[in-house]
C-alpha cells in the first residue's frame, strides 16, 4: 500500500458518504416546494403540515450535505494537487459558478424560507423554496459538468509549455454530451431517493398511528411518494438507456467492463450472470440474452460492442504500455447492484399503492418492514452507480489525458494520508450517527400541530406596557 492507494480510498469513501445526502437534498427540495404549492393553491391544511414536516427533514439533510461537500473539495488540493494543477483551469470554472451562483441561491433563499413563514407574503415565501430548489438543481448541474469533463474531455487544449489543460470553450464543457444525460439521470435517481423517504415515513405513521387525526395527510404522503418513485424509476431507465449508448461511444472500455465482455461481438449478448476467473481476466461461465447488449450500447440489435481484450490492445498501442482495464468484478457487480436496488424500490412503491387501493388502510407488518428499508435501496443504487462510473473510468483520472497515478500529490506521505483518512472516517461516522438520530427523531414525531396554543393572559391592564394598554 502506498499514498496513492490510501488517497483513492479516502476520496472514494468521502464521495460515497457525501452522496448519501446529495440525492435526498435535490429531490426533497422540489417535492417540499410542490407540497407547499398544493397548500398555497388549495388552502388544505394537510399540505401545510406535510410541507413543514418533510421540510424539516430536508433542512437536516441539507446541512449535513454542505459540511461533507466542503471537505470533499479540500481533497483536490490536499491529496490530488498534480491533478488540480493539470485540470484546474477547466475544473475550477464550473465549480466556481456552482459556489457563487447556485450555492448562493440555495443558502440565501433557504434562509428566507426558514425564517419567513410569518414574515413574508405567502407568494414570496413560496417563491423562496422554489428558488432554493432551482439553486440546488443548478448546483448539481455544474458539479456534474466538471465530472463529465473527466469522463469525456471537451473544450480544452493541453499547453505543451506548461503541461496543463487550458479551457478553450466553456460552452462545450457545459454542453458536454455526458453532462447533458448524466444530469437528468442523476435527478431521476434523486427523486427516487426522496420519494422513497416520503413513502417510508408516511407508511410508518399510517400503520402505527392509524387512528391519528393526521392519517389523511400520511395516506396522501405515501401515495404521493409512491408515484414519485414509480415515475422517477421510469425516468432512470429511460435516461440510463441513453447514457449507456453515450458511454459506449466515449468510453467503450467502461461498457465492456460493465458486461464482462472480453471479445468484440456483433451482435453482442447482455450478461445476466457471468462468472469470471479470480483475477477477472477471462470469462468462465455466463448466462446471456442475445442481441440485448448491442441494442443497449448502440441502438442496433446487430451493433458492434468492443471487448476488453481488443480495447486493451488498442489503448496500449495508443497510450503506451500498461493496463487500461478497470477492476472487472467491481464494475460488473456495481452496475447490476445499481439496477437491482433501484427496481426493488419501485416494486415496494407498487405494493404500497396496491395496499391502499379503494381507500383501504394497509396493516401488514411485512409491508411496514419493506417500507422502512425502502429509502436505503435507492441510496445503495445511487452509490453503486457512482462507484461504477468512477471505477469504470480507471486507470484514468481524466480519460485519455491523465492517469490516476499521475494526479496524486507527490509531496504527501503515506502517513499523512492515512492520518487524514482515519480522522475523516471517524468524523463522518459520528456525523452519520447524528444525522440518522435526527432524521428518526423528527420522522417519528410526525406532522406538526398547527392549532394555536391558548394564551393564559392574567396580566392586569395597569401592568401592561403603554403600547398595549389601549
Amino acid at each position: 500500500m502506498d499514498a496513492l492507494d490510501v488517497a483513492r480510498w479516502q476520496f472514494g469513501v468521502t464521495t460515497v458518504y457525501h452522496f448519501l445526502f446529495v440525492p435526498l437534498t435535490i429531490g426533497l427540495s422540489v417535492l417540499v416546494a410542490i407540497l407547499q404549492t398544493l397548500w398555497h393553491r388549495t388552502g388544505d391544511e394537510r399540505y401545510l403540515k406535510l410541507t413543514k414536516f418533510y421540510g424539516k427533514l430536508f433542512l437536516i439533510n441539507f446541512a449535513m450535505g454542505v459540511v461533507t461537500g466542503i471537505v470533499q473539495e479540500f481533497q483536490f488540493g490536499m491529496n490530488w494537487s498534480d491533478y488540480s494543477r493539470f485540470v484546474g483551469d477547466i475544473f475550477g470554472a464550473p465549480l466556481a459558478i456552482e459556489a457563487l451562483v447556485a450555492f448562493f441561491l440555495e443558502s440565501t433563499f433557504i434562509g428566507l424560507w426558514i425564517f419567513g413563514w410569518d414574515r413574508l407574503p405567502k407568494r414570496a415565501h413560496l417563491a423562496s423554496i422554489w428558488v432554493a430548489a432551482i439553486g440546488t438543481n443548478l448546483s448539481a448541474y455544474f458539479i456534474l459538468a466538471a465530472n463529465s469533463f473527466m469522463q469525456n474531455p471537451v473544450g480544452y487544449r493541453v499547453n505543451p509549455d506548461t503541461g496543463r489543460a487550458e479551457l478553450t470553450d466553456f460552452v462545450a464543457v457545459l454542453t458536454n454530451k455526458v453532462a447533458l444525460i448524466t444530469f437528468p439521470h442523476t435527478l431521476a435517481g434523486s427523486f427516487l431517493v426522496a420519494g422513497s423517504l416520503i413513502v417510508a415515513v408516511g407508511l410508518w405513521h399510517v400503520i402505527r398511528n392509524r387512528d391519528s387525526a393526521d392519517t389523511g395527510a400520511y395516506r396522501f404522503a405515501t401515495k404521493f411518494g409512491s408515484w414519485v418513485v414509480l415515475v422517477s424509476s421510469a425516468l432512470v431507465l429511460f435516461t440510463g438507456d441513453i447514457q449507456g449508448k453515450i458511454m459506449t461511444e466515449v468510453q467503450p472500455m467502461k461498457m465492456a467492463a460493465a458486461e464482462g465482455l472480453y471479445t468484440t461481438e456483433s451482435p453482442a449478448s447482455f450478461s445476466v450472470l457471468t462468472v469470471g476467473s479470480l483475477d477477472g481476466s477471462r470469462e468462465v461461465f455466463a448466462i446471456k440474452i442475445p442481441y440485448l447488449l448491442s441494442y443497449l450500447g448502440t441502438g442496433d440489435p446487430n451493433g458492434t460492442v468492443h471487448g476488453i481484450d481488443d480495447l486493451q490492445a488498442q489503448y496500449a498501442s495508443q497510450y503506451g504500455a500498461g493496463s487500461y482495464t478497470p477492476i472487472i468484478p467491481v464494475t460488473y457487480w456495481s452496475f447490476r447492484f445499481m439496477i437491482t436496488f433501484g427496481m426493488a424500490a419501485a416494486a415496494i412503491a407498487l405494493l404500497v399503492l396496491w395496499s391502499q387501493r379503494k381507500g383501504r388502510t394497509p396493516t401488514s407488518r411485512w409491508l411496514l418492514r419493506a417500507g422502512l428499508v425502502m429509502p436505503v435501496l435507492p441510496l445503495l443504487a445511487n452509490s453503486f452507480g457512482w462507484i461504477f462510473t468512477e471505477m469504470g473510468r480507471q486507470p484514468w483520472i481524466v480519460f485519455g489525458e491523465m492517469l490516476t497515478r499521475n494526479g496524486v500529490s507527490r509531496s504527501v506521505s503515506l502517513t499523512e494520508v492515512l492520518t487524514s483518512f482515519t480522522a475523516f472516517t471517524l468524523i463522518y461516522a459520528t456525523l452519520a450517527v447524528i444525522e440518522f438520530k435526527l432524521l428518526v427523531r423528527y420522522a417519528r414525531a410526525g406532522v406538526p400541530d398547527l392549532t394555536p396554543a391558548p394564551v393564559d393572559d392574567t396580566t392586569d391592564d395597569a401592568e401592561r406596557p403603554l403600547a398595549f394598554a389601549y
